[in-house]
């Protein structure tokens, strides 16, 4: 155990000390942002990504992953906030987080391994079109200089670990442009221009709100809603992750951890977050690893606004925003566009669909929920073509002899139905299953069907070879069996 923290902790605290100071002044803000996006007050996107950074260092179960306040639980927030107000918000982050502990504590987060690779891509891909498109607001309009200044940030991000990557780049990046603008004063957007930075510490608060069933009937589905979207980015991040640094994470530790940091976060003045993806990629591309990097973070971010917020103010939005086009152009599958013609037919449409419905819709959970279920489909109906059914000769006069092979469910019963002839009037029939497996009612329901029509023209039927689950699926529920059979019996 000890061992293991010493890992998570203190691996490389210089190269998480770092990648976490990066990660601090890039948060500042996208936190900003969403804040006015859900209507509040900055504090509370502010006092959030402090509260959730900090909180999901120790609880988490992905090191070096950020989690902060994000635009894709924003957006879920406006309406409740513009009804009920604040204290309805703050209510809403609590409860969402007790839907996520009870989530993690019935292990389902580890369930996000079923969500297909094409979908990962779209996921991805989508992501890093929207954090580009997000830059755009402070480039449409802007001065020739605020371009110059994204451009020589862009040189310095790109060019240096050329030279040297004892430093992030980015960090240098920022630090420069900051430094050349207040030296020369040119007049460009700031993060002061962004709104006014918070000047106290965060308080313990109680959401201020009736405990009553009405009150639960108004925070319940956004607080369903956002425990859902929060979870998802979160788990999709933490897969990428693991992907980038090829190591793993534990989903459900996750998933309790992603609870336990929104209801520290509604208890401080916070609004619910999630995983941040452009943080995180910016942290791991910076070299971290350990969990350092998160807590350093979260606690540096707080130093920025409380103690160097005169400083912070004059941070040109340019240098910002140079990192995250880097961000985007690093996040995005440039290969899986490349590769298109190569890729099955299937995958390349579950990874536009979910590109595409996440770009336009500007909602991961309806993109990735689009693309399983294309996926669902698609492994369907490839798998429901699996099931072989081919006669074999025999020398008897009058028998016909069939041998199964696949797997027999719902997406397959028609097609295995359909396979026998039933023409002619065979006195007798066999049905060997020994490569076969039997799924579900369907497949039992298909079984019923074939012995049935073959009855029906006097033929006497036999089931071969059954293994032991699908017996007694058929001697369960099945119908063949039962008029004519004693259970159990033709199986061997």
């Amino acid at each position: 155990m000890i061992a293991s923290a010493r890992r998570q902790w203190l691996a490389n605290p210089r190269t998480d000390l770092l990648a976490g100071t990066v990660v601090a002044l890039a948060l500042i803000p996208e936190a900003i942002a969403f804040s006015i996006i859900a209507g509040v007050d900055p504090a509370v996107g502010l006092y959030a990504s402090f509260v959730i950074a900090v909180t999901i260092a120790f609880v988490g179960g992905r090191p070096a992953m950020i989690s902060a306040a994000t635009g894709a639980m924003a957006l879920l927030m406006v309406t409740l906030v513009r009804d009920h107000g604040l204290e309805y918000l703050f209510a809403a982050s609590l409860l969402t987080g007790v839907f996520q502990i009870i989530v993690g504590l019935f292990k389902l987060g580890r369930y996000i391994k079923f969500v297909s690779r094409s979908v990962m891509t779209g996921f991805v891909n989508s992501l890093a079109i929207l954090i580009f498109l997000a830059q755009m607001p402070e480039l449409i309009g802007a001065n020739w200089q605020t371009f110059a200044l994204v451009a020589a940030a862009l040189a310095i991000i790109y060019g240096l670990p050329r030279i040297t990557r004892a430093v992030p780049s980015a960090l240098v990046a920022i630090v420069v442009i900051s430094a050349f603008v207040i030296w020369s004063g040119v007049d460009v957007r700031t993060v002061g221009d962004m709104g006014a930075m918070p000047s106290t510490l965060p308080m313990f608060h109680i959401p201020a709100v009736p405990l009553t069933w009405e009150t639960l009937a108004i925070i319940a589905p956004v607080s369903a809603t956002l425990a859902f979207v929060g979870l998802l980015e979160s788990l999709l991040t933490a897969n990428l992750l693991d992907d980038i640094t090829d190591t793993p994470s534990d989903k459900d530790r996750e998933t309790r951890g992603q609870g336990i940091a929104n209801i520290a976060s509604s208890l401080f003045g916070g609004m619910a977050g999630c995983a941040m993806i452009g943080q995180s990629i910016i942290n791991v591309t910076s070299g971290a690893r350990g969990r350092l990097s998160t807590l350093w973070a979260g606690l540096f971010l707080l130093f920025l606004i409380l103690v160097l917020q005169d400083w912070v103010a004059r941070i040109p939005m340019a240098a910002l925003v140079a990192v995250m086009i880097m961000v985007s152009v690093g996040t995005f599958d440039w290969g899986s566009v490349l590769k298109l013609r190569s890729t099955p037919f299937q995958s390349s449409v579950v990874m536009i669909a979910t590109t595409a419905t996440v770009v336009a819709t500007h909602d991961l959970s309806k993109g990735v929920v689009l693309g399983v279920v294309l996926s669902a489909i698609f492994f369907m109906r490839k798998v429901g073509k699996t099931v072989v059914v081919e006669e074999t000769p025999t020398a008897e006069e009058g028998v016909l002899r069939y041998r199964v092979s696949g797997n027999l469910f719902f997406a397959s019963a028609e097609f295995f139905a359909a396979a026998f002839e039933h023409h002619g009037n065979p006195r007798r029939v066999e049905i060997d299953m020994s490569d076969a497996h039997l799924w579900d009612l369907t497949g039992v329901a298909a079984v019923d069907k074939v012995v049935f029509r073959y009855r029906r023209q006097g033929a006497e039927v036999e089931l071969i070879g059954m293994n032991h689950a699908g017996r007694t699926l058929i001697d369960r529920v099945g119908k063949h069996d039962k008029d004519h059979l004693p259970a159990g019996a033709g199986a061997h």
